[in-house]
């Protein structure tokens, strides 16, 4: 029966011999197979292991022979849209590119999922924002944020890499989605600091923004991106003091040491506080070394020296100006008695 079976395959394969049949049909589908995988894998390679179905299926490989891969173990699924080429944990580029995928052929990352794409550092983002087109269909999942948005913009998609914001717009986008004032904050401090986009380039993109909630938060922090803002924030502390009931300080007081001149922010120097109002750039590596002298040579002079981030008059006035006025009462302020109507003191 095997020699009869084998003689048919022959025939109808055109061999004169059974033996010939057995090898070659079987070497060519090897080679058929290698070469599909192959094409893949070289694929697969530069997105984190992560294709999308349409590669796969563009590569020759069927769904059946997906099925098998994964029921095998060998690969894995991830949503609906994404195959991954191994059966391990997804790397971070591997999960950006799944999804991309997953969002659909206009699909691009977004806000801070585009920013640690481009290299942001020293945050994580809780889950992956994906921003499509309004009226794209947005196939949901756990892993990942897909939202259609009417900021989508091919123009702002970056060219190169996995699909996603362009560093100035991104941070501009995640600072108006940000949890908080202070998270938008730090995003778009981060953003400069970390070279990934000029203060001016940011101020560009912020541009576009015609209406938000953050939209004159975002103006301020820029400007004090831009350096615009040192004297701005002296001016900010003097008219907080008053509102507040507090001594209305000495501001840009010339001081010297051994080192030279320089200029203190804000003084009461009868009781020997000084607020140093620092700027975005006062956070900044090739500030930091001549901020500490001149903060140590303030102190060798008796004076209390308080730092009051430009930040931190945007974000959180309160505990600053509450430890100002702790800084004043220990030094021998108090403030004055008020009379009330019935003339008793209060």
């Amino acid at each position: 029966m095997t020699l009869l079976r084998g003689i048919h395959r022959s025939r109808r394969t055109g061999l004169s011999a059974c033996r010939g049949w057995v090898s070659l049909p079987v070497v060519q589908s090897h080679r058929l197979t290698d070469l599909r995988h192959r094409r893949l894998a070289a694929l697969a390679a530069k997105q984190g292991a992560a294709v999308s179905r349409r590669q796969v299926y563009a590569a020759g490989i069927t769904r059946w022979e997906v099925r098998a891969h994964v029921r095998a173990r060998r690969w894995q699924l991830l949503g609906d849209q994404v195959v991954v080429l191994h059966s391990g944990p997804v790397t971070a580029e591997g999960m950006h590119w799944a999804a991309v995928f997953q969002g659909g052929p206009r699909a691009h990352l977004d806000g801070a999922s585009a920013l640690v794409a481009s290299g942001l550092e020293r945050f994580h983002a809780d889950r992956i924002r994906v921003s499509v087109p309004r009226g794209a269909q947005v196939r949901r999942t756990r892993e990942f944020d897909i939202r259609q948005t009417r900021r989508w913009c091919a123009g702002d998609v970056e060219q190169t890499g996995v699909p996603r914001t362009k560093p100035a717009v991104a941070a501009v986008r995640a600072a108006l989605w940000a949890r908080s004032d202070k998270q938008a904050a730090l995003l778009l401090s981060m953003t400069v600091q970390q070279g990934l986009a000029t203060a001016e380039q940011v101020a560009i993109a912020l541009l576009a923004v015609r209406r938000d909630k953050r939209r004159r938060l975002l103006h301020a922090i820029v400007l004090d991106l831009l350096g615009g803002a040192r004297s701005l924030g002296e001016i900010d502390v003097a008219r907080e003091c008053r509102r507040r009931g507090l001594p209305s300080p000495t501001r840009q007081v010339l001081r010297k040491d051994k080192r030279g001149r320089y200029y203190l922010d804000v003084i009461w120097e009868q009781w020997g506080v000084c607020v140093e109002v620092d700027g975005i750039q006062h956070g900044w590596v090739e500030n930091a070394v001549d901020d500490a002298l001149r903060h140590n040579a303030v102190t060798l002079q008796r004076t209390t020296v308080l730092r009051l981030p430009v930040l931190g008059l945007r974000i959180a006035p309160d505990d600053f100006f509450e430890q100002i006025e702790e800084a004043l009462s220990a030094a021998g302020w108090s403030r004055p008695r008020v009379t009330t109507s019935s003339g008793s003191w209060s």
